[in-house]
């Protein structure tokens, strides 16, 4: 059975794709690409359609992770197919736990920085948006950083269902 993830920030253009794609990557290189199905959406759907905003594009291509991307709405009707729904601030954890049709699946909604043990208290990936390349550059340095707990956290759900 596939593990699916969903990572959510507000307009799906600029901190989930950067995610999606690189845990994604992360995905292929433990081998669990097969297994895990990964992508993103935003809180709201004013850039439905839309490509990822050209700074992430550049910073993801830069640093050796897929830039594509098509921007898109979360719906609370995925719930039922997803495992774990992955917000990229308070802001979304509160809003998709809002948008959960039961307990169970407001339970799925984790903060990314959540799977960093280094983030301490503060675990918001700032939206990059309204300022330059180097909120861009911090972002994916955050994904990143959260990237290998959130990874672990899978491969041991994963093992819980095997066994």
């Amino acid at each position: 059975m596939t593990y699916r993830v969903c990572f959510v920030c507000t307009g799906n253009i600029c901190r989930s794709p950067m995610a999606e794609s690189v845990f994604r990557a992360r995905m292929a290189e433990a081998g669990l690409d097969g297994l895990v199905e990964v992508d993103s959406a935003g809180t709201g759907g004013w850039h439905e359609g839309d490509g990822a905003d050209p700074r992430t594009v550049t910073v993801l291509v830069n640093n050796g992770y897929d830039g594509e991307h098509t921007a898109r709405r979360f719906r609370s009707s995925w719930f039922s197919r997803l495992d774990l729904v992955i917000a990229l601030d308070a802001g979304h954890l509160k809003a998709l736990r809002r948008l959960a049709p039961t307990a169970e699946d407001a339970e799925k909604v984790r903060l990314l920085r959540s799977y960093d043990p280094a983030a301490g208290d503060d675990l918001d990936v700032p939206d990059p948006y309204y300022g330059g390349m180097d909120g861009f550059e911090e972002c994916l340095e955050m994904v990143e950083a959260a990237s290998e707990g959130l990874l672990a956290a899978i491969r041991e759900d994963l093992e819980g269902r095997a066994a």
